[in-house]
């Protein structure tokens, strides 16, 4: 994503009815358009790409950033946040390295998009099998239990206030790029954006075009599929964690169908 900058050489004072406003000069003024966002031309044809979409969203980060003189610990949260998860999302793929290579469970995400309270992740599931689509969604899980246990309690050493959570959103489908390739849009990254949010659960993946029966046992025994009507989507096959719903109000329960 480009930057539009104005700089003091740029601005020039102008009399307007006996005062004196601010005014930019022409070139700079018609600098600003479409092209700053960076996606190259928008009429390229966009590419379509059957997609996994997964959404990290960091619980409380707005009352973080809404601290008392936040800058002096926001940037410090985000460099060590990020290196982290980027860090973890490499680790948890690798069941074995072989001369100069790594096996995965899957392969790594196309698209890392900052989000500004978390992130956005595109993986490419052509040709992708059931069980490595599954292991993506189940270690993205164990990324999100892995903030919680290990990266919150050490980052609250250093700092107050910390978001607690990082929730975690998954569903499959189709995007399509927009300009050269830096952006895609689609129905899934909304999916997983609203789901990451959903009822406050801290893991929610949407079923549509996935197999739960092809889980492993033990994450069976962890997740438990429901159907439940969720707004601005409609009807829609989700799992979750078991002892997150669990813990629901009898009535809130009652929102959910089961499978």
């Amino acid at each position: 994503m480009e930057k539009f900058k104005i700089t003091n050489k740029d601005l020039i004072n102008k009399k307007h009815k006996n005062r004196m406003i601010p005014a930019l000069k022409r070139e700079k003024f018609e600098q600003f358009n479409e092209s700053i966002l960076g996606l190259g031309d928008i009429q390229t044809k966009p590419k379509k790409i059957e997609a996994l979409s997964v959404i990290f969203d960091l619980e409380g980060f707005t009352t973080f950033c809404n601290q008392r003189d936040p800058e002096l610990s926001v940037s410090l949260f985000l460099s060590k946040f990020l290196k982290w998860i980027f860090n973890e999302i490499k680790t948890v793929q690798v069941f074995k390295e072989f001369d100069d290579s790594y096996f995965l469970f899957a392969n790594l995400p196309f698209l890392s998009k900052y989000l500004g309270d978390g992130l956005l992740l595109l993986w490419n599931t052509f040709g992708m099998s059931d069980v490595e689509i599954n292991n993506s969604i189940v270690l993205m899980d164990k990324i999100r239990e892995n903030y919680v246990k290990d990266f919150y309690p050490n980052i609250s050493k250093k700092m107050v206030d910390a978001p607690p959570k990082l929730r975690c959103g998954i569903a499959k489908g189709t995007v399509f790029s927009v300009g050269n390739g830096n952006d895609y849009v689609g129905s899934c990254i909304n999916v997983s954006a609203r789901l990451q949010k959903f009822y406050n659960f801290s893991f929610c993946c949407s079923l549509l075009g996935i197999d739960f029966s092809k889980f492993v046992d033990t994450t069976q025994k962890v997740l438990i599929q429901k159907k439940v009507n969720i707004r601005g989507i409609g009807d829609e096959i989700i799992c979750i964690l078991k002892k997150e719903f669990e813990s629901l109000s009898d009535e809130d329960k009652r929102e959910f169908i089961d499978i």
